[in-house]
Order: C-alpha cells, then sequence, then structure tokens
C-alpha cells in the first residue's frame, strides 16, 4: 500500500470523529489552550531571570499599551520596573512565582480536560468500528466465509481494532495538540534569535525523516504480526471446537506442536518489531543532545559577545525543550499510525468486501406464495472460473407439495437448496417464486417465507426460550409453548432446571442431539413459514430420537411446501415427488412407487444399497 492509500486509510478512521463534534470541538480548544499555556510559559522565565540577576530596571517612561510584540514586551518591562521600585524585588520575585505557578496550573488543568473529552471518542470510535465490522459480516453472503478461517475473522474485530485504538487513536492527541506547541515555541524562538532557531528547525526535520524512515518500515512486519495472531486465534478456535476428535486420537501432542510454532513464529515478528520501535525514542534523544550541544557552543558565543542576554538565552534552551519534547511525541504517534494502518487494513479488507447478494434497486411487493416454487433452466459454480455445481436444472414445486432431494454426497443437493433463500445467486438461468424472479424481491421478504432445519442443529448460548423465538418480535409465551409441544419438546424443557429460561450452553452442549434438533423444529414452528427446507433434519441421531424428531417434522410439515433433502430413504417415502441427483443434475424423478419400478435406475440402486 503507497502513502497515498495509507492517508486515505487515516482519514477515514477520523472520518468516525464526525459522530462526536461536540466532544472533538472541546478536545481541540483544550489542546489550543495546553499549547498557548505551555508557549506562555517560556518568557515568564526571562523577568525571574533577570530578576535572579540583578538586570532588571526600571524604565524611565511611561509606555503604553499596543498590541505588537514590541509594545507589549516594553509594557511589561515598564510595569515590571514599576513594581520592583514600589515593592522591592523580592515582592516582583513573589508575583513572577505565582504567575509561573498559575501558567502550568492551568496547562496542566486543559491537558487534563483534552484527555477526558477525547477518552469518550476514542472509545466511541473502536465501538462504531467494531459495530460496522459486525453489521457487515452479518451482511456477507456465505461464500465469503467458505474462503476465511473463522479465527482471523474474530482477530480482526478483537485484535485489530484494538491495535487501531492503541495504535491510532491514542496518539490523536499528539496529532493535535503537539504542532500547536511546536509552532508557538519556534515562533517564539524566531522572535528572540531567528541564527539560533535554524538548529532547532535542523533537528526537527533531520529527526522526522530518521524516525519516519524507521516508520515507514514497521508497516509490512506490523501486518504480518497481525495475521500470525489471526492464526493462533483459528487454531484454538479449531482446537476447541474439535476437543473431542483431538483427544479420541490421541492428537494432543500433534496440535500442541502446531500452536507453539505458530506462537513461537508470532513471538519473533513481535520482538523484531518492538526492536525498531523502541529504537526511535533513544535515537531522537540522542540527535536533541547533539544539537543542544551545538546550540549551547553557539548561543554561549552570542552570549559573550553581548549580543544575547543571558536569561534570554536560558529562556531560549527552556523554549528549545518544549519543542523537543513535543517533536519526539510526533515522531513516536508517526511510528504507532505506520503500526496501526497495518491493523486498519485487515479491518478495511472487511468493510471493503463488496457483497454481490443484493437487494434490487426496485424491488418487487413482498411476496405472499400462492402457486409454486420453479427453477428455470440453473446453472451454479462456487468461483468463477470453476467446475459447475449444478447444470441445467429444471423444477417445478406447486405449493402444498413435498419434493425431496436424494443423490450421493457431491450430488448439489444443498447447494440447490441454497440459491433459494439466495444464500447464493445462481450463475445462470434463474429462480421463480409465482413468476417473479428471486433477485426481484428483497432479501428480508424473501427469507421471511422460509424456515430452515439442518443437519446440524444451529443454537445459541442464550435460554430455551431465546433459542426458540430466535429473529421474531412480538411472540406470545403460549405460542412458544405450543410450538414446542408440536415438536415434541415441551416435556424435556420442563424437566431441566429452569424450563423455558434454563441457559443451553455453547451451541446447546448441555442437551443431546435429538433435544437440539427438537428445538430448531420448534424454532421453524413459531416462524410459521409457507416454504420449509430441510437439510438431513435426522441422519445424525439414533433411532428413538429419530423417532421423536421425525413426529415433529410431520406436523411441521403439514400444510406447508417443504424440501427436504434426505439420506436416509425411509423418511421420504411419502413425498409428492422424490428428485434424484448425480453431479450436479436431475437423473430421475418420480414417487416412491415409479423410481422403483425402474430397476436399473439410481434411486433403486440407492434403495438396495440401504435395505442390504
Amino acid at each position: 500500500m503507497d502513502e497515498k492509500d495509507t492517508m486515505s486509510s487515516f482519514w477515514r478512521l477520523l472520518g468516525y470523529l464526525r459522530n462526536y463534534r461536540l466532544l472533538v470541538g472541546m478536545n481541540v480548544l483544550s489542546n489550543i489552550l495546553t499549547a498557548v499555556f505551555t508557549v506562555v510559559s517560556i518568557p515568564l522565565l526571562i523577568p525571574f531571570l533577570e530578576i535572579l540577576f540583578e538586570r532588571s530596571y526600571p524604565s524611565p517612561d511611561p509606555v503604553s499599551l499596543g498590541w505588537s510584540l514590541d509594545q507589549l514586551q516594553a509594557y511589561f518591562y515598564y510595569r515590571f520596573g514599576l513594581l520592583i521600585q514600589e515593592q522591592g524585588r523580592e515582592h516582583a520575585l513573589t508575583i513572577i512565582c505565582i504567575g509561573i505557578i498559575l501558567t502550568f496550573f492551568l496547562k496542566n488543568l486543559f491537558r487534563y480536560f483534552s484527555l477526558f473529552f477525547m477518552a469518550p471518542v476514542r472509545n466511541g470510535v473502536i465501538r462504531d468500528v467494531r459495530a460496522q465490522i459486525f453489521t457487515k459480516l452479518l451482511e456477507l453472503p456465505v461464500s465469503y466465509f467458505s474462503e476465511e478461517k473463522k479465527g482471523d475473522l474474530i482477530s480482526r474485530i478483537t485484535g485489530d481494532v484494538q491495535e487501531v485504538e492503541w495504535s491510532i487513536l491514542n496518539v490523536l492527541e499528539s496529532v493535535f495538540r503537539e504542532p500547536l506547541i511546536i509552532v508557538g515555541s519556534l515562533g517564539l524562538m524566531l522572535y528572540i534569535s531567528p541564527q539560533l532557531t535554524l538548529f532547532v528547525l535542523l533537528l526537527i526535520f533531520f529527526t522526522a525523516f530518521v524516525i519516519g524512515g524507521i516508520g515507514k518500515t514497521l508497516k509490512k512486519p506490523s501486518a504480518l504480526v497481525q495475521h500470525k495472531l489471526g492464526v493462533l486465534v483459528s487454531i484454538v478456535e479449531e482446537a476447541l471446537s474439535g476437543l473431542r476428535i483431538i483427544k479420541g486420537f490421541n492428537a494432543e501432542h500433534y496440535q500442541n506442536d502446531k500452536f507453539q510454532t505458530e506462537n513461537n513464529d508470532y513471538r519473533n515478528i513481535l520482538t523484531k518489531l518492538l526492536w525498531r520501535r523502541e529504537l526511535s525514542s533513544p535515537l531522537s534523544e540522542f540527535l536533541g543532545i547533539g544539537v543542544v550541544s551545538v546550540l549551547l557552543w553557539y548561543g554561549s558565543r552570542q552570549v559573550f559577545a553581548d549580543d544575547l542576554a543571558a536569561e534570554t538565552f536560558l529562556a531560549f534552551i527552556y523554549a528549545f525543550y518544549s519543542v523537543i519534547d513535543p517533536s519526539k511525541q510526533l515522531s513516536k504517534a508517526y511510528y504507532n499510525i505506520q503500526k496501526g494502518i497495518a491493523a486498519l487494513n485487515r479491518v478495511e479488507q472487511i468493510l471493503d468486501t463488496p457483497n454481490p447478494i443484493q437487494d434490487p434497486p426496485n424491488p418487487q411487493p413482498a411476496p405472499k406464495f400462492n402457486h409454486a416454487i420453479e427453477y428455470k433452466n440453473v446453472g451454479f459454480h462456487y468461483r468463477q472460473n470453476g467446475d459447475a455445481v449444478l447444470s441445467d436444472i429444471d423444477l417445478y414445486i406447486p405449493k402444498g407439495k413435498v419434493i425431496a432431494l436424494v443423490g450421493a454426497s457431491g450430488a448439489g443437493k444443498t447447494t440447490l437448496v441454497d440459491l433459494l433463500p439466495r444464500f447464493y445467486d445462481v450463475r445462470s438461468g434463474s429462480i421463480l417464486i409465482d413468476g417473479v424472479d428471486i433477485r426481484d424481491y428483497r432479501l428480508k421478504d424473501l427469507r421471511h417465507l422460509m424456515g430452515i432445519v439442518s443437519q446440524e442443529a444451529i443454537l445459541f448460548n442464550d435460554t430455551i426460550y431465546n433459542n426458540i423465538v430466535f429473529g421474531l418480535q412480538g411472540v406470545q409465551e403460549a405460542d412458544v409453548i405450543r410450538a414446542a409441544q408440536i415438536a415434541n419438546a415441551h416435556n424435556f424443557i420442563l424437566a431441566t432446571e429452569n424450563g423455558y429460561q434454563t441457559n443451553i450452553g455453547d451451541r446447546g452442549n448441555k442437551l443431546s442431539g435429538g433435544q437440539r434438533q427438537r428445538l430448531t423444529i420448534a424454532r421453524a414452528i413459531l416462524k410459521n413459514p409457507p416454504i420449509l427446507i430441510l437439510d438431513e433434519a435426522t441422519s445424525a441421531l439414533d433411532s428413538e430420537s429419530e423417532k421423536l424428531v421425525q413426529d415433529a417434522l410431520v406436523q411441521l410439515m403439514k400444510n406447508r411446501t417443504s424440501i427436504i433433502i434426505a439420506h436416509r430413504l425411509s423418511t421420504i417415502q411419502h413425498a409428492d415427488e422424490i428428485i434424484v441427483m448425480k453431479s450436479g443434475r436431475i437423473l430421475e424423478r418420480g414417487t416412491h412407487q415409479e423410481l422403483l419400478q425402474n430397476q436399473s435406475g439410481e434411486y433403486h440402486k440407492l434403495v438396495e444399497l440401504q435395505a442390504f
């Protein structure tokens, strides 16, 4: 990524600040006042030193107050001289010390205010970015997640977003405040001595060049660090998900070695990154000391030659240090921003991922589904130039009919039904509901027609009640109980610790397989969709659980258009039409009895294999 793209990413992040205009405005005001009192504190040292060196005398003639620097300085010395003449040096020294204390108090007070106002902004921006990523992940099509590692996506929404907060938002104070202090201090230094200021400018430019060069070399390893962290999270997620298999195959050692290898790589890359980062602070300090030495030598010569007062030179040195620290902070901020940009780029990869599954510009009214679903010459492949998964699919499904899809694994059955709710879009042909292409409907309206019960019972770490109600609003408790009763789930729910308010754990692991599946059926019953998709809903169950689930499915399919994917052919004998698929094509279709009559047909072979 070039410098232009880097700045584009940075300004895009700052665009989130628009939501916090008032707080940002208060922060900027506080930073301006911090810079003002920082710069004001510098010339206050001059009269203190003049009193100390007994160099201050009252002005012989009255001076009127003006707005130029020379007039302000002349008026100050006139009033200061009168104060010494009338009250004595000790009283004048006390006044100056009170002024210095008050100035530094206000400087640090407004510095705290700047941090106070920025804290909710930083945390708010990170909340907004994280929310935007999660929203985007929910919007992206299923195909996106087949190409990405789940752990890496988790790492981006957690680790990468946090890195953006630490590396970029954490240094916004420096970006907004330090330039003001530098400009103010440099202006004062230029007023005192343009020649001495030249050395300071050389230091700033040289430091920016050296530290900036180091910062540029950090983007690539920073991106690699974030990638390695994503790999680590992926390994942990896979290990926790597959713990039974790991233990069952005595693969703990293999999985541990895999994790330790990646963990060591992450440590080594991060160490090299930190070595480079930590170089910026001592290097800038060394450069600063070098220039200070030259500055002391050159300035002392001017003092010895009476070209510059000693107290003015000491104030200049203080002003110089007021430039050095902000310069170091800016150098560190530049490094951190470069480091954070690498994490921000990984976040942007998600945010900028195009979503091919979109609502149409002028959607049709929400479908009611009165007549039929029709697949017309449908073809599909997952990758742009990949092999065809479905070819020449023509299928007519009248309302209220039960259609079963059978065939060997890889025949395209699941892909065929995934096209209906637009988890993927057809590559050729079209799918129609009541004669209207499903791509002409809003996704929300289209999917509202469908209920899905998959082979794996997808449940969430929540209560039984919330898992049944999932995604629905305004549901009555009586309706939830009725749905559970129809799904043969009510009795086992009441037997749990807290009934419908029992938490079922991660992925419902506190329940048996049959219980989990009956909850998903209850969820589908409660939604009451006109179209039902059953994807191997009973294949992973024991005989007793299968009987209970099968009874629940019979209740669920009443008066509904159902598309069933089944390997157990005994469960679909009463389907209105059975579609036999192989290699992405339809080979046979008919009722159970009609297909059995063709003894050389694919369906007959499948029945014989299962009977055997």
